[in-house]
């Protein structure tokens, strides 16, 4: 099969790959309908992460073409939406809804990757949830958002207890900021403040639900929530991005007993103790437990509430990966999808 393997950051190619098979009686293997490029898929891009042959690819939807002796819950012919992490979403961890730090996670990425035409999925029954039917071809995308940028962004949204009542600032306009905001609104959130400086993403996160758009950054970005929160801060702050500038502006954004929720895959991110002491918050993420929200978003999905598809700025086949790539890493795209 073709797949998409990183040689060393910047050396994207389509290469053949030995095709999966079943190796645990809890294995299932997928016929990938679509994939995508994540946003984390560039820090080994940009040379931030180590890149050795890598197989890429974490996001996926596709129908189960064979299914091991102990799988249950799924079945050859499904339409499917699997987690960027395998979990099998009966220890301990996964039944306190923690499923990205399952006692047998794995991480697709780098390891199963699924930037590619099949995919081998460990522990079936606790990573991939089957859709009501086989999905209309508009609802693709959708159903591909599911997999990670959806949830993370719903995670986000939850660890920082947007809810009725509340204002949420959303530091991060990329695919999972947008979709944190989708999500704020979902949740109830009586205002939603988007922080971005792009026009097109600006327009994206006010279709998802934003009411309000803030363009500064750092201590002029925090400045400007507090204007728009009688000088308190948001009750609740969704940090997507990473860095440490994103970090410390979603933390000063923060009202004191306010909640953060961060799901920015960062790197060397230092938060001076003080300052976080001082701030007196609530903070929550990391990977987000995506197979906790699936069985509830593919519905929202399905009864078309909402329409997280739209996230999705450019579709390429999968042989055209390394141009996916380029045009996220150049920010001409917000994220590309791919069709094996």
């Amino acid at each position: 099969m073709r797949g998409v393997v990183m040689h060393t950051a910047g050396d994207v190619r389509v290469e053949e790959r030995e095709d999966p098979r079943i190796i645990e009686p809890t294995d299932a293997i997928v016929k990938l309908t679509a994939t995508c490029i994540c946003g984390s898929d560039l820090w080994p891009y940009r040379g931030i992460e180590p890149a050795d042959h890598t197989a890429m690819g974490h996001e996926y939807v596709g129908v189960v073409e064979e299914v091991g002796s102990g799988v249950r819950t799924v079945k050859v012919g499904d339409f499917v939406v699997g987690s960027f992490v395998i979990s099998d979403n009966t220890c301990e961890i996964c039944r306190a809804g923690y499923q990205s730090g399952c006692v047998h996670r794995q991480f697709v990425a780098g390891t199963i990757g699924t930037q590619a035409e099949k995919a081998r999925i460990p522990y079936a029954d606790g990573t991939l949830v089957a859709t009501p039917g086989q999905p209309d071809e508009d609802l693709i995308p959708s159903l591909l958002a599911a997999s990670d940028v959806l949830g993370t962004g719903w995670y986000g949204a939850v660890a920082a207890e947007a809810g009725p009542g509340r204002t949420v600032a959303v530091v991060g306009d990329g695919a999972v900021g947008l979709m944190a905001v989708l999500a704020a609104r979902q949740l109830g959130a009586e205002r939603v403040i988007a922080m971005s400086r792009h026009p097109e993403r600006q327009k994206l996160a006010r279709f998802y639900g934003a009411t309000n758009i803030v363009e500064e950054r750092g201590d002029e970005g925090v400045a400007k929530i507090k204007e728009l929160t009688g000088g308190l801060g948001a009750h609740s702050v969704v940090e997507a991005v990473g860095t440490r500038e994103s970090t410390m502006q979603a933390i000063g954004a923060t009202r004191p007993g306010g909640h953060m929720g961060f799901v920015g895959v960062n790197y060397d991110v230092h938060i001076p103790g003080f300052d976080l002491f001082l701030a007196g918050i609530h903070m929550e993420g990391g990977p987000a437990p995506v197979r906790r929200f699936l069985p509830d978003l593919i519905q929202l999905i399905w009864d078309r509430e909402i329409d997280p598809g739209k996230v999705f700025d450019l579709e390429l086949p999968l042989d055209q990966a390394a141009e996916g790539y380029k045009a996220m890493d150049e920010r001409r795209a917000t994220k590309v999808l791919l069709r094996p």
